[in-house]
C-alpha cells in the first residue's frame, strides 16, 4: 500500500501481537456469522480541532508513528480503525505528496519539526506523483478526443440533414450515395433536426450601406459565406459616402468654359508715349 512506501507504516495502525490474539475470546463454533462491521466514524473535524498546528491549513508531513501521540495526547477518544482510515486519507492525498517532496522535515501535532524525510520516502512519494500526472494526462486527452468525435459526428449530421432535404434522388438512391444503412437514415435525420432545433441562433447580419438588404450567403453547415470572396466590401473605386475619388492632378471646384459664349477680345494697354529728344538750348544772339 502506498501509505506503507513512504510512512513505513507510522501513519498506519500497530500489527496486533501475540498478546493481544491471546486476550481476544474465541467465538464458539455453533455461533453464527457476525454481521459485516460498520464503517468508522469519521474523524476529521475532531482532530483538526484538537491539532489545528498539524491538521490545519497546508498539508504537512506528519511525524513517524504519529498515531500513538494521538493515542496518548487523547486517550479513548478515537479507535485505531478510526485514526487509521483518517492518516490514509491524509497522507494519500496528493497534497500530501507534495509537500511530502518540499518539505524538509516532519512534523508533530504541535507543528514542530519532528524527524527529517528519508531519501526512501521521497523518493516514494515523488514516484506516486509522477504515476498520477500520467494518468491525469491520459484522461484529458481522452476527454479532448471524446469532444473532438462529437463535434465531428455533430456536423456530419447537420450534412446529412441539408443534403436530404435538397436532394432529388430517391430515399435508397441517397442512403446508397451516402453510405447510409436505410434503417439508420431516420433515426440519424431525427438527430440532427433535434440538434438544429437545439442550435442557438446566428448573430444578425449587418445591413448594407446603400440600403438594400443583405446578401445571401451559403446556408451549408459549416460552410462560410458567399458572394464571391468579398464578402459584401465597397466596390473598387470608390470611397465611404458615395463619391468618387478625384484623379491626380485635376483642380477642384475649376468653373467650366460655356463654348457658346463669345470670346470677350482682350483690353488694350494704352501705348506709352514715345519719349521726345530734349530740346536744345538756344544760342543767344
Amino acid at each position: 500500500m502506498l501509505a506503507n512506501r513512504f510512512a513505513m507504516n507510522s501513519d498506519l495502525p500497530d500489527p496486533v501481537t501475540p498478546s493481544d490474539e491471546a486476550a481476544a475470546a474465541p467465538a464458539p463454533e455453533a455461533q453464527p456469522a457476525a454481521a459485516p462491521a460498520a464503517a468508522p466514524v469519521d474523524a476529521t473535524a475532531e482532530l483538526k480541532a484538537l491539532f489545528p498546528a498539524l491538521f490545519t491549513g497546508k498539508p504537512k508531513p506528519v511525524k513517524l508513528r504519529i498515531q500513538a501521540d494521538i493515542q496518548e495526547r487523547a486517550p479513548g477518544k478515537f479507535t485505531k480503525a478510526q485514526l487509521s482510515a483518517f492518516l490514509r486519507r491524509y497522507t494519500g492525498g496528493t497534497g500530501y505528496l507534495i509537500a511530502l517532496t518540499q518539505a524538509k522535515t516532519r512534523f508533530d501535532l504541535d507543528g514542530q519539526p519532528a524527524g527529517e524525510i528519508t531519501e526512501e520516502h521521497l523518493k516514494a512519494a515523488q514516484e506516486e506523483l509522477t504515476r498520477r500526472r500520467g494518468l491525469k494526462q491520459e484522461r484529458e486527452q481522452a476527454e479532448q478526443e471524446r469532444h473532438r468525435l462529437e463535434a465531428q459526428q455533430r456536423r456530419n449530421r447537420a450534412q446529412l440533414l441539408w443534403d436530404f432535404e435538397r436532394t432529388t434522388l430517391t430515399e435508397a438512391n441517397f442512403c446508397v450515395l451516402k453510405g447510409v444503412v436505410a434503417e439508420e437514415l431516420p433515426g440519424l435525420l431525427d438527430i440532427a433536426r433535434k440538434e438544429r432545433a437545439e442550435a442557438p441562433p446566428a448573430p444578425p447580419r449587418e445591413a448594407r450601406r446603400d440600403g438594400q438588404p443583405p446578401r445571401r450567403d451559403d446556408r451549408r453547415p459549416g460552410g462560410g459565406g458567399g458572394g464571391g470572396g468579398g464578402g459584401g466590401g465597397r466596390p473598387e473605386g470608390r470611397r465611404e459616402g458615395g463619391r468618387p475619388p478625384q484623379r491626380q492632378g485635376k483642380k477642384p471646384d475649376q468653373p467650366r468654359r460655356d463654348p457658346a459664349a463669345k470670346p470677350q477680345p482682350a483690353k488694350e494697354q494704352p501705348a506709352a508715349q514715345e519719349a521726345q529728344p530734349p530740346k536744345k538750348d538756344q544760342a543767344p544772339e
